[in-house]
């Protein structure tokens, strides 16, 4: 809470003056969403505004566009346990279409939508580079395994999603886990 009055206060920003609360629904760890989720919901709940969550992978994919300008990209982020979570777009002008829903895998297993375009991989799920699949990585120009989501992109979306309508309320909103077992179990 205090870095969110850090970042008002250099806005210039009371809290009431926000229209709406985002946060990075994810996918990505458990704690870690749950406790982006659970401070953004008291902020949208404690202020009476709606709540927005993005998508981790999109912010992802939003930024390697905006910084290099790709337009076909496949997202991946280190999920553990030898999977990532992953998503496809077409970026076109700052806008991102979803090609694939967002999934989680293991990297063997990445299959693309269309293996007839030039796609660039980011993020950290790239560092697994060696498993993919031969058809996929000769449809992979490059992959850029150093890049990580960031708040400006989450930012960016946010804004559109709120100009679309698609704010909710506080306990509307859920984190997107996409693994269901949470726990690691060690192999008997």
């Amino acid at each position: 809470m205090p870095m969110v009055n850090e970042v008002l206060a250099e806005a210039g920003l009371a809290p009431t003056q926000l229209d709406a609360v985002a946060f990075g629904r994810g996918p990505g760890s458990f704690t870690g969403l749950r406790i982006a989720a659970g401070t953004a919901q008291g902020l949208a709940y404690g202020l009476d505004r709606p709540l927005l969550g993005v998508s981790t992978l999109a912010a992802l994919a939003l930024q390697a566009h905006r910084r290099f300008h790709l337009q076909h990209l496949v997202t991946a982020l280190d999920a553990r346990m030898g999977e990532i979570y992953c998503a496809s777009w077409q970026c076109v002008k700052g806008k991102l279409t979803p090609l694939s829903d967002e999934a989680v895998l293991a990297p063997e297993h990445l299959r693309l939508p269309n293996d007839q375009v030039e796609w660039v991989g980011v993020g950290s799920g790239f560092t697994f580079w060696e498993t993919f699949p031969a058809d996929v990585q000769a449809a992979m120009l490059q992959h850029l395994d150093d890049l990580e989501p960031r708040a400006e992109e989450m930012a960016w979306l946010a804004a559109d999603d709120f100009a679309a309508g698609l704010g909710q309320l506080a306990w509307q909103v859920q984190p997107i886990y996409l693994r269901n077992d949470v726990a690691w179990k060690k192999p008997a």
